[in-house]
């Protein structure tokens, strides 16, 4: 390995390779309810609109085209509430995870800072701080982490893995408490329309930030509200001076979303009726899934939003993969998300109708 990825963990993913191969050897074939990969089509308005802006010889612009800005600084005011967002509170992304990765860096830090971020994360919070050489700090409660040389404070609501939603008086603490210690405060908020139990709140509603977007930015993502994985399309909303030194950088680093994506966005965000559509395939998926894993013995913790049930039967997370697996059923075990996870495996609801109710059988 180079000096470079020497810096990084395994990838864990490679783990699970010999438990899909005992999945795939089932009769009826497997159940992937791992990665959670949207599996759904389309839809047909943002293909449309993909379409007719193929003929885009010229370079996108990293900043986006306004009409994109437009939609950007229309939906936060919609769907989170947000006020008084202009086209300098935006910046898209090429999809959520180059930016959760790279971010670190681009922020300018390294040896001596600190990011922190969520006991149970998304591996990608730790893989970022590695790669600037910062130090890495998973929490409990981001309120009892020094603030000493703590530069970057990561958030995520819903949860990826346990589909936990924090509160809005949660936010407004960690909000002020971020701001009194001068921490920029990044709210991973992918999942945000995608709440069950709870209603997911953004850090840039009002009642959470005081109506000021300073030391805040929410990430959020198309890849799961529309399907969009593939198109790599995402986007950053807050605090101005933050955005705008990002969007220096990134034009220097040509970070720019291909205009057919630009424009498909525009159209998908623009549309609230294909988002509640697959909101109810989901929602659907999740009642089938949760009863069948209810009924075989597992226990469910947290799970009130995102696309995922964080289910365990109190034991190894990788004694679970192995029972699913023989089964056909393949799940991502717990720790792949921190050492908290050990006993608690993530099932995606992120399979078609025909491989859930397969799934649902062969756990009854």
């Amino acid at each position: 390995m180079s000096a470079f990825s020497d810096r990084l963990p395994a990838f864990p993913w490679d783990k699970l390779e010999p438990y899909k191969a005992t999945a795939a050897a089932h009769p009826d074939g497997i159940v992937d309810l791992s990665v959670g990969t949207p599996v759904d089509p389309v839809p047909e308005l943002i293909q449309k609109a993909l379409t007719a802006a193929a003929d885009s010889p010229g370079y996108p612009t990293v900043w986006g085209t306004p009409e994109l800005r437009d939609a950007i600084t229309g939906w936060c005011a919609r769907r989170l509430g947000a006020r008084g967002l202009t086209h300098r509170n935006v910046l898209p992304i090429v999809g959520s995870k180059e930016l959760v990765a790279w971010l670190p860096t681009q922020l300018g830090l390294g040896p001596g800072d600190k990011v922190a971020y969520p006991r149970l994360a998304y591996p990608t919070y730790e893989v970022g701080a590695r790669l600037a050489r910062a130090e890495h700090v998973a929490y409990d409660d981001p309120t009892d982490v020094d603030p000493a040389n703590l530069k970057l404070l990561w958030l995520n609501s819903p949860s990826n893995p346990t589909g936990r939603v924090l509160s809005k008086d949660e936010l407004i603490r960690v909000v002020a408490w971020a701001r009194e210690h001068g921490v920029l405060l990044v709210s991973d908020e992918c999942y945000l329309e995608l709440g069950w139990e709870a209603e997911p709140t953004s850090v840039l509603h009002p009642d959470v930030c005081g109506g000021s977007h300073e030391g805040v930015v929410a990430v959020h993502s198309l890849s799961k509200r529309s399907n969009l994985a593939g198109y790599r399309a995402a986007f950053l909303a807050g605090d101005a001076e933050v955005l705008t030194d990002l969007l220096l950088i990134r034009k220097h680093g040509g970070m720019m979303t291909s205009a057919p994506t630009q424009a498909a966005a525009v159209a998908a965000l623009g549309d609230d009726t294909h988002v509640q559509e697959q909101r109810a395939r989901y929602a659907a998926r999740r009642a089938a899934l949760r009863e069948a894993l209810l009924g075989h013995g597992f226990r469910i913790e947290h799970s009130e939003a995102s696309l995922y049930l964080w289910a365990t039967r109190d034991e190894s997370c990788w004694d679970t993969v192995a029972h699913l697996a023989s089964l056909g059923i393949l799940v991502a075990p717990g720790d792949f998300y921190g050492e908290a996870g050990r006993d608690f495996v993530r099932v995606a609801m992120t399979a078609t109708d025909e491989r859930v109710a397969a799934a649902v059988s062969r756990l009854r």
